[in-house]
């Protein structure tokens, strides 16, 4: 923990893999900064849970539900043994006044916030399936830290059923099309990763379908 938080580890909470920090819809009057682990946002999508997001140590969430008054609007669920700093709204300004490195990271975190939320929409609105496949993959390199790279080859930490939960498609539909870009020597299958071997590949074939699909 940080010189700059020290004053706060009382607010420090473990939380096991694979528990759920808060869900969807209920209210919310905390918000957490990760010192340790990972942590997976997804939200429900009809038959599907889509995952909206996954969380590095120094990375925020909560904080939107207490900024804008609101539920939920995503559930939280540790992807690893995780600690977290828990602030309510009570000591959400006191924090902020004492801490001018939260508050810019604060700030940040909205504006990444925004920008993924765009990102998101563009390939939740393809039609194509295989285009929306490749299009998760460039989000993914664009928004998502913990991306291996070297030149253009990308390996991505995930499962064929983080990709569908990303697209919002069903495991069996995702897969097969993973299987193709497999067969086309696009991506590779890793016990624990998905290796994308020309990121630059992916892009021209997402942008041939924006601009001529």
């Amino acid at each position: 923990m940080s010189d700059s938080l020290s004053a706060f580890s009382r607010f420090l909470h473990a939380f096991k893999a694979d528990e759920i920090i808060f869900s969807e819809f209920e209210p919310g009057n905390k918000f957490y900064l990760i010192q340790s682990g990972r942590v997976k946002l997804i939200k429900n999508a009809g038959e599907f849970e889509r995952i909206l997001d996954i969380l590095h140590p120094s990375e925020m969430f909560g904080e939107m539900a207490i900024l804008e008054n609101t539920v939920r609007t995503a559930t939280a669920i540790a992807l690893d043994e995780v600690t977290a700093l828990e602030f309510n709204s009570q000591n959400f300004e006191i924090l902020l006044r004492g801490n001018p490195p939260i508050a810019l990271k604060l700030l940040k975190s909205l504006s990444k916030r925004i920008f993924d939320s765009k990102r998101r929409f563009m390939f939740l609105t393809l039609s194509d399936p295989n285009i929306k496949i490749a299009d998760v993959f460039l989000m993914l390199d664009e928004t998502q830290s913990g991306v291996i790279k070297q030149n253009e080859r990308r390996e991505f930490m995930i499962n064929v059923d983080d990709i569908a939960n990303w697209a919002g498609m069903s495991s069996t539909e995702t897969k097969e099309i993973i299987n193709r870009f497999v067969a086309k020597s696009r991506v590779e299958l890793r016990n624990d990763r998905i290796v994308v071997k020309n990121i630059s590949d992916l892009r021209r074939l997402v942008n041939a379908y924006r601009n001529y699909g």
